[in-house]
């Protein structure tokens, strides 16, 4: 079965509210799917995280039920017809989600058909692992391995550095290389406001904003708005 995800950069734009620059997007690919499954472990305030979404999401008719790191958790995946997975840490979504057992139940009901969509953190799990992830360590993970939905790396909030920096720390574009120097995985850098969509086999980008497309032994490139980035699907290598 096809795979239908949503690969979001950031969960809130500057100057707008928490999705809002997204939502129609969510909508679009959800269709007709009204249960969606919230998981909010990459923050610590699961309660309020998890309130936040359906009250969003309740606003386009779209009922919502929080994951919980047991078997209720479960339950609510086998009603849910598609799963937004919120940003925050991904190493502590990462180790949420091994240590219920959730990450390999979700990868079984994406497989199955569940729509997936994430955001940040939630983008970065979908990956084969999380090591282009910008976060810190906050906890330990089992493993770095992810959910493994596409073949490719992400890094969302890419950002290029400032024109007349004097900042002499390593830029996003060179910690991206250097994980290339150890790795062979292409990376799809996604800066913030754009998203990745996977559906009918094919990869493309959404929004306004370019993404640059890491490879080793390769410059990066840059891939226009509305690009078709399915090539990614092959050449991959988890």
């Amino acid at each position: 079965m096809s795979l239908a995800l949503l690969l979001v950069s950031n969960s809130t734009n500057h100057g707008q509210g928490y999705l809002d620059h997204c939502m129609p997007e969510m909508l679009d690919l959800l269709g007709e799917r009204r249960r969606l499954a919230f998981i909010p472990f990459a923050l610590l305030d699961r309660d309020g995280y998890g309130a936040k979404a359906r009250d969003r999401f309740r606003q386009d008719g779209v009922e919502t039920r929080v994951v919980t790191g047991d078997d209720r958790g479960l339950e609510t995946l086998d009603w849910a017809e598609a799963v937004f997975v919120g940003g925050g840490n991904t190493f502590r979504l990462l180790k949420t989600l091994q240590d219920t057992d959730l990450l390999v139940a979700i990868r079984r009901r994406v497989d199955d058909g569940l729509v997936y969509m994430g955001a940040s953190a939630g983008s970065n799990i979908a990956a084969p692992t999380i090591r282009t992830t910008n976060d810190m360590p906050i906890v330990q993970p089992t493993s770095f391995d992810a959910l493994g939905l596409v073949p490719f790396q992400i890094n969302p909030h890419y950002i290029d550095p400032p024109t007349g920096s004097t900042h002499m720390g390593e830029t996003r574009e060179k910690r991206l290389v250097e994980y290339l120097e150890e790795n062979e995985t292409p990376v799809v850098g996604i800066r913030e406001g754009a998203w990745l969509r996977v559906e009918d086999g094919r990869v493309w980008l959404g929004s306004t904003r370019a993404a640059r497309i890491f490879r080793r032994d390769t410059a990066p490139e840059e891939r226009a708005p509305g690009a078709d980035l399915s090539d990614l699907l092959r050449t991959g290598t988890a």
